[in-house]
């Protein structure tokens, strides 16, 4: 006969109390305490812009800004670059893979239920504690059962770690923007420069022109006593002399269009079939108002390195809520038994059910460690989105002061180009009448031709010049309308001070 006790439940309560008071005393042994950052992303207004990107009342880039530069043929290979450059499909793959993730984090939030079943033949022993009848005897063994498990996340690691995961995956999105942006100015630039061969390729052919005209004048002369054998010679020379630059050109050019071709993810000979580009001149830009606090949702590399930033504060939390106990419900549910003639029948029934409670008390040090890790990754985020923000507005401040040095250079070089095409009208006509040497001809045509090329390379290099203006100006890219915008004190709480858990 059993003893029964009528306080022993209330006893059983009341230990059960004790310990879990004593086991949260413990918990004492494994905090964060004095383990925290005070670093903050810079605010534009740290970095003095005010002279330098002035405010102009100007328009943002559109995002389809190659249409100004008047070549259809540019705006269809920046079309046919973003369907088909191998970059922009890693950038895709990368991206994939961030969604993944975030689908991966989620699916903590939510319970896990799984069905698993057996069945295996064993033989027990004679020598240990089954009775006769079992040992020695082989039995078979069958079990089908149903898990639940559900982690209650009290202190919020899985939610932070999911919002992690989020935030990595729109720093993806927008490091995706970069890329196509980086690839649209790509195919555009050098489409540029081939124009820029070509415009110099035409100031050969017509130096080439120029001095077969002067060798034919020179024979003339030699024919009427005029010259020697000498300027004769010496015009041959110069006639081979501008066939050479004018190969070397043509092979730049085939150079060119291979990168192109590349760009487009179609090979060199794509680049061969493309037309001669045919592009036009802008006029100087100028930049919108309040460029610095805009720039911000403007420009992709520094939308990806906001949300690099999130993305490391939630790792702080993460690792923070690994302190706390984790709490996890579970139930089993299903059948076992020896034999399988009886494996679902309800005297075969098993359940079982109760909370499983983890808590950290002494780990060596590990779970601070990991923390003063995530702080260290979070405080480099930081860094790398202030150095981000301060490369950008010095990049704007470049592009716009190269194009207005530029425009000036185009106007005095203009004065320069008709002063040497005067000069050498007027050499030229001079040595046709014998009264003056070729030595003057050949000098006042060296400097034509050398006005000639910078003329090309100066209104190339303009364009060039707007093309990565555009670029830094963010190509169009909002982040607003792209759904990756943050709110303004997303991470003014990035690294208060952590207190230590008691």
């Amino acid at each position: 006969m059993q003893a029964t006790y009528p306080n022993m439940p209330r006893l059983r309560t009341l230990s059960m109390a004790c310990i879990a008071i004593a086991v949260l005393g413990l918990s004492g042994c494994a905090n964060y305490m004095g383990i925290h950052s005070d670093k903050h992303i810079a605010s534009p207004n740290a970095y003095a812009t005010a002279r330098s990107l002035p405010n102009q009342g100007g328009q943002w880039p559109t995002t389809d800004w190659a249409a100004q530069f008047g070549d259809p043929q540019l705006q269809q290979l920046i079309h046919e670059a973003l369907a088909g450059n191998p970059d922009l499909q890693m950038a895709q793959a990368r991206l994939a893979a961030a969604r993944a993730q975030v689908e991966g984090a989620g699916a903590a939030l939510l319970p896990r239920i799984g069905v698993s079943g057996d069945v295996y033949r064993q033989k027990f022993t004679e020598h240990t504690i089954y009775p006769p009848g079992y040992g020695g005897s082989w039995f078979t063994q069958g079990d089908a059962m149903a898990n639940l498990t559900y982690e209650l996340d009290l202190w919020g690691k899985n939610r932070a770690a999911q919002a992690q995961a989020i935030s990595a995956e729109k720093a993806e999105e927008a490091a995706d923007q970069e890329a196509r942006l980086t690839v649209a100015t790509a195919v555009a630039r050098a489409y540029n420069q081939l124009a820029q061969q070509y415009a110099l390729r035409d100031v050969l052919v017509r130096e080439l022109k120029q001095r077969e005209m002067l060798s034919r004048l020179a024979r003339d002369r030699l024919k009427a006593g005029l010259d020697t054998e000498v300027e004769t010679k010496q015009a041959q020379g110069n006639i081979a002399d501008a066939k050479t630059q004018l190969s070397q050109l043509d092979g730049q050019i085939l150079v060119t269009r291979h990168q192109l071709g590349a760009l487009l993810g179609k090979g060199p000979d794509r680049g061969l079939q493309i037309a001669r580009p045919r592009l036009a001149t802008i006029a100087s830009p100028r930049i919108p108002d309040n460029l610095p606090l805009n720039l911000l949702g403007r420009r992709p590399d520094i939308v990806a390195a906001r949300w690099q930033v999130e993305a490391a504060l939630k790792g702080v939390d993460v690792a923070k809520a690994r302190f706390y106990p984790d709490i996890n419900l579970m139930a089993t549910i299903g059948f076992s038994s020896f034999g399988l003639g009886q494996l679902f029948t309800a005297a075969s029934q098993q359940i079982q059910a109760g909370p499983a409670i983890s808590l950290p008390i002494f780990d060596g040090g590990r779970l601070r460690a990991n923390l003063k890790g995530e702080y260290a990754r979070y405080e480099e985020a930081v860094a790398s989105y202030d150095k981000t923000l301060n490369d950008a507005l010095t990049d704007v401040a470049d592009r716009l002061s190269n194009i207005h040095s530029t425009d000036q250079q185009m106007v005095t070089q203009a004065q320069a180009y008709d002063a040497a095409k005067s000069a050498y009208d007027l050499a030229v006509s001079r040595y046709r009448a014998g009264l003056a040497p070729q030595l003057v001809v050949l000098n006042a045509e060296s400097f034509l031709l050398a006005q000639e090329q910078l003329r090309a390379n100066l209104v190339a290099t303009r364009r060039d010049q707007q093309m990565a203006l555009i670029k830094a100006m963010g190509g169009g890219f909002d982040a607003q309308a792209a759904g990756l915008a943050q709110s303004s004190g997303s991470v003014a709480q990035a690294a208060s001070p952590a207190p230590a858990i008691h």
